[in-house]
């Protein structure tokens, strides 16, 4: 897939997984929304919703901020660029084959938890990088290895625990 598709391709996933999980969905259309993409309600309950898709197992997110800064000042900043009631939901199509009827994986975190991982990455010298499962061969991370935590994998309990959290 290029770029444009696999950011369709996770916005869609993401809207239809939440749908399912028995919410209303508010889709913004267009190229580069502000802060997020979709808007999912359920009753009085309503979160923001950044979708990042990727098909490399990474997702790129506060090097737009890394010029002049530190790593964990750049993770700062990407943080603070959300409100409270924002959430990210980070899909992966690496190694997903549609053929075989596989599906993306798909996670959903705050800011603040993703913040935190970007500033642990590389044995806590940071990164602007989300990495979903990568060990660091060289450099000041080498033998360090990070993942995606497994709670954060989308499901019913962890949408109630960010309802929660956010509330």
């Amino acid at each position: 897939m290029n770029a444009h598709q696999v950011s369709v391709a996770a916005e869609s996933f993401t809207a239809a997984l939440f749908a399912w999980s028995g919410f209303d969905i508010s889709v913004q259309y267009g190229a580069n929304q502000p802060e997020y993409d979709l808007v999912v309600v359920n009753g009085s309950q309503m979160l923001k919703v950044s979708v990042k898709g990727s098909q490399d197992g990474a997702w790129g997110l506060s090097q737009g901020y890394k010029k002049g800064r530190s790593y964990h000042d750049a993770a700062e900043m990407w943080v603070e660029k959300h409100t409270k009631k924002t959430i990210v939901c980070l899909v992966q199509f690496k190694g997903v084959d549609i053929r075989k009827g596989e599906l993306p994986r798909v996670y959903i975190a705050t800011p603040e938890e993703i913040g935190k991982k970007l500033k642990a990455s590389r044995n806590g010298h940071g990164e602007t990088i989300l990495k979903e499962n990568h060990t660091w061969t060289r450099g000041v991370g080498k033998g360090y290895s990070e993942n995606i935590p497994e709670e954060w994998r989308f499901s019913k309990e962890r949408l109630n625990y960010l309802l929660k959290w956010k509330s």
